[in-house]
């Protein structure tokens, strides 16, 4: 402030001011870059999974494989081992031979054995992270590219199972009826949560969208939820195949 004074008036700064003000600004850029909280290699690997479409649990498992064999694949990502300092695994990350990252990661946390990997991925940064790369046109989404946390997810799947409803109670003491359905694209399957009555509008058979949903997980387990704003429709009955299907063979029938 005082410098800013002596240079509106037309006097020159003196020495021992200009000192003054460049030891401030080294103490606010020091400042600044304290209170910056360094990312965790959790943080880390989690938003390479987010950003490169990779289950967590997966590229974790191929970081220790590389570890233990120099070198492993994980999806479009090969992970190669570069050698240990201070105890910290080196690893360089390529996607189609281009260097993507290189990163340490402590030699205990590669013995770890119970991760818990969903809440690796439930935190603000991760989920910000995911609502931008969500932020276009809502697509269909394949089974096999559904991650924990995602939200505003369409589905378009076949029912597998409809277990019956149980009634239970929730958490504010009211009753309500529950079932864990099972659905179907070609890439695989997923638990889809139902809630009253949600949870008999559906039949084996029965293809399905599913919109607005988010995707959780349960004891390690994925699952769609589809909670106030998630709606599901169905796109074609398993009565409305069944009825299609003889008519479909009657019209391919030749008659001699």
């Amino acid at each position: 402030m005082i410098v800013g004074i002596l240079q509106e008036r037309g006097k020159p700064a003196p020495k021992g001011f200009c000192f003054f003000k460049a030891v401030l600004a080294n103490k606010k850029w020091k400042q600044e870059y304290l209170n910056q909280k360094k990312p965790t290699i959790t943080e880390h690997l989690a938003f390479l999974s987010v950003q490169h479409s990779v289950y967590l649990a997966e590229l974790f498992q191929s970081l220790v494989s590389a570890r233990e064999n120099g070198k492993s694949a994980c999806m479009d990502l090969t992970i190669q081992y570069r050698g240990s300092i201070d105890n910290e695994a080196i690893f360089l990350i390529k996607k189609h031979n281009k260097v993507i990252v290189q990163f340490r990661v402590d030699e205990e946390v590669l013995l770890t054995k119970d991760n818990h990997f969903e809440t690796w991925m439930n935190t603000d940064k991760i989920r910000k992270q995911m609502s931008r790369q969500n932020c276009g046109p809502h697509l269909s989404t394949m089974i096999q590219d559904l991650r924990h946390g995602m939200k505003k997810v369409t589905v378009e799947a076949e029912v597998l199972e409809t277990p019956k409803p149980s009634l239970v109670q929730t958490r504010y003491g009211n009753n309500a009826l529950v079932t864990n359905a099972w659905i179907a694209d070609e890439t695989g399957k997923v638990k889809l949560c139902l809630w009253n009555e949600q949870a008999n509008s559906i039949t084996i058979g029965d293809t399905i969208q599913i919109k607005n949903a988010s995707v959780a997980a349960f004891k390690g387990e994925r699952q769609l939820r589809l909670g106030k704003k998630g709606t599901i429709s169905i796109l074609q009955s398993q009565a409305a195949r069944t009825k299609q299907q003889p008519e479909a063979i009657a019209k391919n029938t030749i008659y001699a």
